[in-house]
């Protein structure tokens, strides 16, 4: 993209601007946990310049198991995520699985992301659209990048012009998916910041049997490699706690490894940035 974009008041993503991080727990597993970790993640994008927006999801539709943890479900769910909004000061973003939950969403929510597996449902894209809000469409594990000029065609139908494009990786035979780099520069000619999902690309959908499985060690390793491509933003889950977190802790960041990460991929995005002023 050749110029920023302003997703929320005050938020610009793009040339020139710094990088922006989407983290947090998987799901909302309480009250508590959501503030200490948005507290947490805050203090460290603050002292590096990040631009920084809160992610956990209300409700985890898209389970291996039925028997799995799905979080606190919507009403909950958006109560805790406007305590955090209100009371940590960040903006929010979750995820609608439905087009009924988009409405009272909108009242909470500061980005609606559509899930990865739902990037081709025209009804839930317009809906979340229509709401004024931004919205961060996941690139499908099934779509060449290249395809996904159709959702941004669909949410630009509906007036949104506040799009984010993520990437997470495609799938790669059973249990396994592979990050094709090509993809992000292809994203990136549709004109609107790509971010990078450096913890569901490394993850091991259904390699657990009855859960996915994950390969958190590599999140470090494709988070650097993505924002030398030149990406906007990254999309990391982060949890104090990953052997006990009820959703994706084998593909979340320990939290006390965010610090270094994040030195690391400012440094990076940096780099970038003074090799476009000097283009």
């Amino acid at each position: 993209m050749e110029q920023p974009l302003e997703i929320l008041n005050g938020l610009r993503v793009g040339p020139g601007q710094p990088l922006l991080l989407l983290g947090g727990p998987c799901v909302i597993e309480s009250l508590e946990h959501c503030l200490r970790m948005a507290r947490a993640i805050r203090k460290e994008t603050e002292a590096r310049g990040i631009s920084y927006v809160f992610k956990a999801s209300f409700d985890k539709a898209n389970r291996t198991s039925e028997t799995s943890f799905r979080g606190p479900g919507l009403l909950e769910g958006l109560r805790v995520l406007k305590a955090v909004k209100e009371e940590v000061g960040v903006p929010v973003l979750s995820d609608v699985h439905e087009v009924s939950q988009v409405e009272p969403a909108s009242g909470v929510l500061d980005i609606f992301q559509i899930p990865a597996l739902l990037c081709r449902q025209t009804d839930l894209l317009l809906a979340a659209a229509r709401t004024g809000r931004a919205v961060n469409i996941k690139k499908g594990q099934f779509l060449a990048p290249e395809d996904m000029k159709h959702a941004v065609a669909k949410a630009r139908k509906a007036g949104c012009d506040r799009i984010l494009l993520t990437e997470r990786g495609t799938t790669f035979g059973y249990h396994n998916l592979v990050v094709d780099f090509r993809a992000l520069p292809k994203m990136s000619d549709l004109g609107y910041p790509v971010i990078f999902d450096a913890s569901h690309s490394v993850q091991l959908p259904g390699g657990k049997g009855d859960a996915s499985g994950g390969e958190s060690e590599f999140i470090p390793v494709l988070a650097r490699a993505a924002v030398a491509v030149g990406v906007e933003g990254v999309f990391i889950e982060i949890h104090d706690r990953p052997d006990e977190a009820l959703s994706d802790g084998p593909n979340a960041l320990p939290l006390d490894r965010l610090p270094a990460l994040l030195d690391d991929l400012c440094a990076l995005h940096d780099l970038g940035q003074k090799r476009m002023k000097r283009c």
